[in-house]
């Protein structure tokens, strides 16, 4: 059995990818699993990022999944162990980054860890215990309107204190600046003072080098993908185009997204301005047929099914919506209903497409990939090479069911994007990027 440096769990699937990524970028072959493995690891890997959909589920929920995701880490002889959740520090109101990351403390038998979703690479810069995303803090940077997890406090010390039993305290840029040894002694002050989680500044990837060494002591680290960068030089790893090779990709192209991110946006916007066939999913239409009983993929794959057959290029399927849309919507068909009904319409559109030829996909928004993944019956991803910062091609081998019934297993490259990440022309060159 291989044993694994680090054994990472993440609180939603394109978060698994992104922290996958950096780890790979910095020389860490990393594979990642859907949800907690039924069997002991048998690959070629340091790092097993385990993906699951917890962030917006009841606490109680992520914790008792993340804790079996340990367990099964922990049975692979992992050696530290990382929870990571958004660069934007998202989950609900009452968790549940917090809530996680103590049940890990206490399952570990540690007293200290530290919580930065730094990730200055995609913009996210923590100072004086502030979250900024580019130049504005979180709660002016659009997430305030995010539909399930709206962020309206930058503060992430006040946020993660309100989530938490232990006291959470501040590794200041001041100290993060003076490097290793000053973070040491900065931990072992606050631990002596009575604080169980600190909230770490970093406002470049250089912070984020200079912090690393500090942490190769503890047992468990909480943060977003930032920090992976810096981890596994801790077990004497370096960067290897190696880490990041998979196989050449081929087949039909295909672009589904479900998230209503800012961000996204303005990608769905290039793509469609630069000629890219594009069908947009009207949630209140598929609520109809839904209520009706008719198939609620059906349009979009009456659309897509001549486009696919000229071959010409990637099309792209989307929901993605203005927040004044997105409230209507929700308004409408209550918030659960509306994100559930979507995911659902896209995932048995990511069935169809898989089994029509595609074999290069790429998949927009956290809740929507999660649909995606479990709907192609992927139980394992290999971590490829950088699209966007955060944003990597995997290879993954898919199951779904023909027009004729019969089974199909695809070998596919998929690309899962967090909702916030990428430029602008993200669709349109990430096929480039996977041609190259």
């Amino acid at each position: 059995m291989t044993r694994l440096l680090l054994g990472c769990i993440a609180d939603d699937f394109t978060g698994a990818t992104d922290l996958a990524n950096n780890l790979v970028r910095a020389g860490m072959r990393t594979v990642q699993a859907i949800g907690v493995p039924d069997a002991p690891f048998a690959g070629e890997a340091e790092c097993v990022v385990i993906a699951l959909k917890s962030r917006t589920i009841a606490a109680s929920d992520a914790v008792a999944q993340s804790l079996a995701a340990l367990r099964w880490l922990q049975a692979q002889g992992a050696r530290q162990i990382y929870f990571k959740y958004c660069s934007t520090f998202d989950s609900t109101p009452r968790g549940n980054i917090g809530p996680v990351a103590e049940a890990l403390m206490d399952a570990l038998g540690c007293d200290f860890t530290i919580a930065t979703p730094a990730f200055p690479d995609n913009g996210r810069a923590v100072f004086k215990g502030h979250l900024f995303v580019g130049d504005v803090l979180l709660n002016e940077s659009g997430m305030q309107n995010h539909p399930l997890t709206p962020m309206t406090d930058a503060n992430l010390v006040r946020v993660l204190q309100a989530q938490c039993r232990r006291r959470v305290g501040l590794i200041d840029h001041a100290v993060v600046a003076r490097g290793a040894e000053a973070v040491r002694a900065r931990i072992a002050a606050l631990r002596a003072d009575g604080v169980g989680l600190a909230v770490v500044d970093a406002l470049s990837n250089d912070d984020l080098l200079r912090l690393g060494p500090a942490l190769a002591d503890l047992p468990l680290l909480t943060a977003g993908s930032g920090v992976a960068i810096a981890l596994p030089a801790n077990f004497g790893l370096s960067p290897s185009p190696q880490a990041a090779a998979l196989p050449a990709p081929g087949g039909l192209q295909a672009v589904l997204s479900g998230s209503c991110s800012l961000a996204t946006n303005r990608q769905v916007r290039y793509a469609i301005q630069a000629g890219m066939p594009a069908f947009a999913l009207d949630p209140l239409r598929l609520a109809r047929q839904a209520d009706a009983g008719e198939d609620i993929a059906e349009d979009a794959l009456a659309w897509a099914t001549p486009v696919l057959a000229r071959g010409n290029g990637p099309l792209l399927v989307y929901s993605s919506a203005d927040p004044d849309a997105v409230k209507a919507t929700q308004g409408a068909l209550g918030v659960d209903a509306a994100g559930a009904l979507v995911e659902r319409a896209i995932a048995a559109i990511a069935r169809a497409l898989v089994a029509r030829g595609v074999r290069q996909l790429v998949v927009a928004g956290g809740e929507t990939s999660g649909a995606v993944v479990q709907a192609l019956g992927i139980g394992q991803l290999r971590i490829g090479a950088q699209i966007d910062p955060g944003v990597p091609w995997c290879h993954a081998h898919a199951q779904v069911v023909g027009e004729a019934g019969e089974p199909i297993d695809a070998d596919l490259h998929i690309a899962l994007k967090s909702g916030n990440f990428g430029g602008d022309d993200f669709f349109t060159r990430a096929f480039a990027c996977a041609a190259a």
